[in-house]
């Protein structure tokens, strides 16, 4: 074989080539001394709108004083996770069938390899920061369901409703569209079925019934850390727990090979 490419060389390389990535600090013209392995710190999500640019520019200022990579993907990853506005994800995040928001996020350490996740998670905003407390403060790799909120309670985490009044309406906009049968709306309103166009003309802003964020990291001194991070499928069965929080599936993260997570 001619010319062969290192796995470190191909990812870096190939960093950013998924669509629909925002990467700092390339959109914003800094430049900073390269890490001690030969490569410059940068983070990246797959989450482009403003609230992912003001996340990323605050994961930044970490990595450009000098942080460490999984402050940086938390920092970032809590700004996303906060908006109100964002029913993908954290505070706002769209709810399951029986109108209660349950969230997923899984974090890794590439230096360590060590990982942590939660699943079906309530009440708490930030899913991301309790994973990271999973990988840094246990010897477990996944808590769910009351389990996981048990354990963000010991560490100091407020609870809180995540249904917004946007997602309340979403989801009694969903409720109404189950059966013809039902009496819910007006009669023009229920021969509308799910998949019509018009089922979400009343929200020209939500184009989709799922979406998930990832940021991942990489610091001055090489390590990698990751972050993947979402409400899951909406309207989704009380319980269902998606790819986002598995290790391998939602996320996976490397020193020596790159990382990578899951989003759609």
């Amino acid at each position: 074989m001619k010319n062969p490419i290192s796995r470190r060389k191909f990812v870096a390389s190939t960093i950013g080539a998924g669509t629909g990535a925002l990467i700092f600090p390339n959109i914003s013209g800094m430049t900073i001394q390269k890490t001690v392995r030969g490569i410059r710190p940068l983070i990246i999500t797959s989450h482009t709108n403003e609230t992912g640019r003001n996340a990323m520019e605050a994961g930044w200022e970490i990595l450009k004083a000098g942080g460490n990579a999984v402050d940086a993907v938390e920092k970032a990853a809590n700004i996303i996770e906060v908006d109100p506005e964002d029913t993908s994800v954290g505070y706002g995040g769209l709810p399951n069938e029986q109108g209660v928001v349950q969230l997923d996020s899984s974090f890794m350490d590439g230096k360590t390899y060590s990982a942590g996740a939660v699943a079906c998670l309530e009440n708490i905003t930030t899913p991301s920061s309790v994973a990271k407390l999973v990988m840094q403060r246990t010897d477990h790799v996944l808590l769910v369901g009351t389990g996981a909120l048990e354990f963000a309670r010991a560490w100091g985490f407020k609870e809180e409703n995540l249904l917004t009044e946007k997602a309340r309406k979403i989801w009694l906009r969903w409720k109404e569209e189950l059966s013809p049968s039902d009496d819910w709306g007006t009669p023009e309103h229920l021969q509308n079925i799910r998949k019509n166009e018009s089922y979400w003309k009343d929200f020209p802003d939500i184009e989709h019934h799922y979406g998930t964020t990832n940021v991942l990291a990489i610091d001055i001194n090489g390590d990698i850390a990751g972050c993947t991070t979402t409400s899951g499928m909406s309207f989704k069965l009380n319980g269902r727990v998606g790819d986002s929080p598995i290790i391998g599936a939602g996320l996976y993260v490397d020193n020596e090979v790159g990382a990578a997570g899951a989003t759609g």
